[in-house]
C-alpha cells in the first residue's frame, strides 16, 4: 500500500497546532506572571543591530542615502546581487563576544536582543537553511550569536534574539517593504517562509541554549497560516517572551514603542521602548547625533516609572566594535544605576499621575522620586496625603541620609539640602504607610466634548486611562476637536497626550488652547503627536482646555489626553 506522507503531514501539523491552541489556552495569568517575572523587574536592556549594512555605513555610490543604517539595501534599492557583495567585506576580527557581555553588566543591562537576520536577510549564524550567513559567506567564518550565547551564559546574562520574518530582501519571496526593486527578489512568499524561516527560526531557538525573547519586526504581508508556521515553533522554548509584531493576529507578551515614550505609559499590559542612542539603529559613519547620558538616563527613569522597560540600541561597527560614543555613555549609565539601581530595577509604575520636578517609582511601601529639577528653597512638596514612616536620600556607596518631612493637607513638603546629590537625577525614599493616597489627574474619567465621534470612539473615551480605547472624529473630517471642562477654574501646567502606536502619526498640526470669557487662547501649538507628547508649560489657569486639531491625513483619533494640576 503506498502511503501518502504530505496527507500524513498535514494531519501532523493540523494536530500540532491544535495541541499548541489548547496550551496557549490553558497558560493562567499566574502563569504568565511567572513566565513574566525576571522582564517586568529588569527594566533596561540591550538591543544590538550588527549586520552587513554596517560595511557601506549608510554610503551608497558615493553618496550618503538618508534614513536608518540598516535599511540602506531598501532605501537605495540596491540589486541583490551588489548587496551581497558586502558579505564578502565583513570581517569583524575586533569582535569580542565578552566584552560586549561586560560592557552590557557595568552598563546594568539585564538582557541582551541582538538581530540574528535583518530585513537585508544576511543571517548573523551558521545556517543549514541558506549558504548567505556569517560563516558561509563572509571571510569571518565564526558564528558569532554562538560566541554571544556563551559569554552571556559565563555573565549570567539574558540573551534574545531578533529574527525579520517577513522582510527579506535577498531571498527571492521574502517581502519588501514598499514592493521589490529586484527581480532576483520576486518569488513565492509561503515557500520562503517553509524553506528560510521556519528553519532558520528553529535553528535559533535549538542551537543557543535559552532563548529569552524572540523580537519579530514588521509582518509584511503576514497572514494568519504564515504566522502560525513559525508560532509553533515556540513551543521548543516554553519560557520565552515574545512581542507584538509577528503578525497574523498573534498578540505575543509585549507592546513595542520604537523611538517614543508613551504620554500616560500602556496601562495593564507589557510593554518596552526600544530606542536609539543616536538617530541610526545599523552603524552609520556620518549619524554622530549621539543623545546626552543625562537624556538617557532619563529616558530609562520615564520609561521605568510608566511601568515599562527600555531597549537601548547599539550598532556595532563593520570591524566588531560598539562605538566609541555609545561605550562611554553606557559606562556613565551603569555608575549612576550603580548608586540608584534600586529605584529602578523591580519597580513598578508611578502612582502619581505627574509630577513637575521629575519622576517616581514604586517598590511595594517605598515610592523613590526622581528629581530632575532640584528645589531652589530647599523644599521639595509632593501631592501625597499618607504618613511617612522615613524619608531618606539614596547615595552613592549605599548610604543614606534622612530627611525631614511636614505633612500639610494633601501634601508633603520634604526639607532636602541646598544642593542635588546627583546633576542628573537624585533620588529620594520615602517609606509611606497603607496604599498612596493621590488624587487623579482632574481630567481623569471626564466625559469631554467633541466637535465629532465615531460610533464607539466616544470622547469620554480619550479621559479614561486606558490605552486600547480612543475618540476618533467623524470619518470625513482632517480636523476636530476635544474639550475638557473641568466645572471650575483649574491651575494646569502640563498635558499628555497620545494619538495612538509609534506608527500612528496621523495629526500634523494641532493647538492646546484655554476659554478666556468667549474667547479660546493658545498655549502652545505643535506639529506631531505620536503617542510619546508629555509637555510642561507655564501654568494657566482656567476652567475649559480643548486640543484643536488643526491638520490631519485622515480622520483624527486620540487615545489620551490628559491635563495635569500644577501642584
Amino acid at each position: 500500500m503506498k502511503t501518502n506522507y504530505k496527507k500524513l503531514i498535514s494531519v501532523a501539523i493540523s494536530l500540532l497546532l491544535l495541541v499548541n491552541v489548547l496550551l496557549a489556552q490553558t497558560e493562567t495569568p499566574q502563569q504568565k506572571s511567572a513566565r513574566m517575572k525576571w522582564w517586568n523587574e529588569a527594566r533596561f536592556g540591550m538591543f544590538i543591530h550588527w549586520g552587513i549594512y554596517s560595511v557601506p555605513g549608510g554610503i551608497w555610490n558615493g553618496k550618503e542615502i538618508p534614513g536608518i543604517g540598516e535599511w540602506i539595501m531598501n532605501r537605495a534599492k540596491i540589486p541583490v546581487a551588489d548587496y551581497a557583495k558586502f558579505a564578502e567585506q565583513f570581517n569583524p576580527v575586533k569582535f569580542n563576544a565578552d566584552k560586549w557581555v561586560s560592557l552590557a553588566k557595568a552598563a546594568g543591562v539585564k538582557y541582551i536582543v541582538i538581530t540574528t537576520k535583518h530585513h537585508d536577510g544576511f543571517a548573523m549564524f551558521k545556517s543549514e537553511a541558506s549558504s548567505y550567513n556569517i560563516v558561509d559567506a563572509s571571510p569571518f567564518k565564526r558564528d558569532v550569536i554562538k560566541e554571544l550565547a556563551e559569554a552571556c551564559a559565563k555573565h549570567d546574562m539574558k540573551l534574545g534574539f531578533y529574527y525579520s520574518q517577513a522582510q527579506d530582501w535577498h531571498q527571492p519571496g521574502g517581502a519588501a517593504a514598499g514592493g521589490h526593486w529586484d527581480k532576483a527578489q520576486d518569488g513565492s512568499m509561503d515557500e520562503y517562509i517553509d524553506k528560510i524561516v521556519v528553519p532558520q527560526v528553529h535553528e535559533i531557538l535549538t542551537k543557543y541554549g535559552p532563548v529569552a525573547v524572540l523580537w519579530w519586526d514588521t509582518p509584511v504581508d503576514m497572514n494568519k497560516e504564515r504566522a502560525e508556521k513559525i508560532h509553533n515553533l515556540l513551543k521548543l522554548q516554553p519560557n520565552i517572551i515574545t512581542n507584538n509584531r509577528l503578525g497574523g493576529g498573534f498578540a505575543g507578551d509585549l507592546e513595542t514603542p520604537e523611538q517614543s515614550i508613551p504620554a500616560t505609559g500602556i496601562p495593564g499590559k507589557n510593554w518596552e521602548s526600544c530606542m536609539t542612542m543616536n538617530d541610526t539603529w545599523g552603524f552609520k559613519k556620518k549619524d554622530n547625533n549621539w543623545k546626552s547620558t543625562e537624556k538617557l538616563i532619563r529616558n530609562l527613569i520615564d520609561i521605568a516609572s510608566k511601568g515599562g522597560n527600555y531597549l537601548l540600541n547599539v550598532g556595532p561597527t563593520p570591524e566588531g566594535l560598539i562605538p566609541d560614543s555609545s561605550v562611554v555613555r553606557l559606562k556613565e549609565m551603569g555608575e549612576w544605576l550603580k548608586s540608584y539601581g534600586a529605584s529602578i530595577y523591580a519597580t513598578t509604575a508611578s502612582p502619581f499621575p505627574y509630577l513637575k520636578w521629575g519622576r517616581c517609582t514604586r517598590k511595594g511601601n517605598i515610592l523613590y522620586l526622581h528629581v530632575f529639577n532640584w528645589p531652589n528653597n530647599g523644599i521639595l512638596n509632593v501631592p501625597l496625603k499618607n504618613q511617612v514612616n522615613r524619608a531618606y536620600l539614596l547615595l552613592p556607596d549605599s548610604k543614606s541620609t534622612n530627611l525631614k518631612v511636614k505633612s500639610s493637607g494633601n501634601h508633603l513638603s520634604i526639607q532636602v539640602p541646598a544642593t542635588a546629590p546627583n546633576k542628573i537625577a537624585s533620588v529620594i525614599a520615602l517609606e509611606i504607610k497603607g496604599e498612596p493616597q493621590i488624587e487623579a489627574a482632574p481630567s481623569f474619567g471626564l466625559k469631554g466634548i467633541a466637535s465629532s465621534s465615531q460610533t464607539g470612539a466616544t470622547s469620554d473615551m480619550a479621559f479614561d486611562g486606558k490605552a486600547d480605547t480612543k475618540w476618533k472624529a467623524a470619518a470625513d473630517q482632517h480636523t476636530g476637536w476635544l474639550e475638557a471642562d473641568f466645572g471650575k477654574p483649574v491651575k494646569i501646567c502640563a498635558v499628555a497626550i497620545q494619538e495612538g502606536g509609534s506608527f500612528e502619526r496621523n495629526i500634523q498640526k494641532f493647538s492646546l488652547e484655554y476659554k478666556v470669557g468667549d474667547q479660546w487662547k493658545q498655549v502652545f501649538e505643535g506639529k506631531n503627536i505620536g503617542e510619546g507628547f508629555l509637555r510642561p508649560f507655564s501654568t494657566v489657569k482656567a476652567r475649559e482646555f480643548r486640543l484643536n486639531i488643526l491638520e490631519a491625513q485622515k480622520s483624527p483619533f486620540i487615545t489620551e489626553f490628559q491635563l495635569y494640576k500644577d501642584e
